[in-house]
């Protein structure tokens, strides 16, 4: 598995960054795993922040079998777009109220 990169889009950046941090590292603590996503840094443009969010393969993995019923939930018709939708889901439950997750590279 490739890692894979999401784009993420938010009007409020350093708030949402640390949610976003604190879910995928409770995700990934659960799983015993450390250090498997990182983030780019930022670009702004019409009040908005763009930041890459990088996910390792082994967390990935453990985030697709662990939580597989919750991502075939999710809205979609590919595997990707569930996952995608699923980490949006995700997001916007830990706080994050204006943000956008677009899957750009696999």
């Amino acid at each position: 598995m490739i890692q894979a990169i999401f784009e993420i889009s938010t009007t409020n950046y350093l708030e949402d960054k640390r949610l976003i941090n604190n879910a995928l590292s409770g995700i990934a603590g659960k799983c015993g795993l450390q250090n498997e996503f990182e983030f780019s840094e930022p670009t702004s443009k019409f009040g908005w922040t763009f930041f890459k969010l990088w996910i390792k393969p082994s967390l990935h993995q453990q985030i697709e079998q662990r939580l597989a019923d919750m991502i075939k939930k999710s809205k979609g018709s590919k595997a990707d777009e569930k996952f995608t939708n699923f980490l949006s889901d995700l997001f916007q439950a830990s706080g994050c109220s204006k943000i956008k997750v677009k899957l750009i590279e696999v």
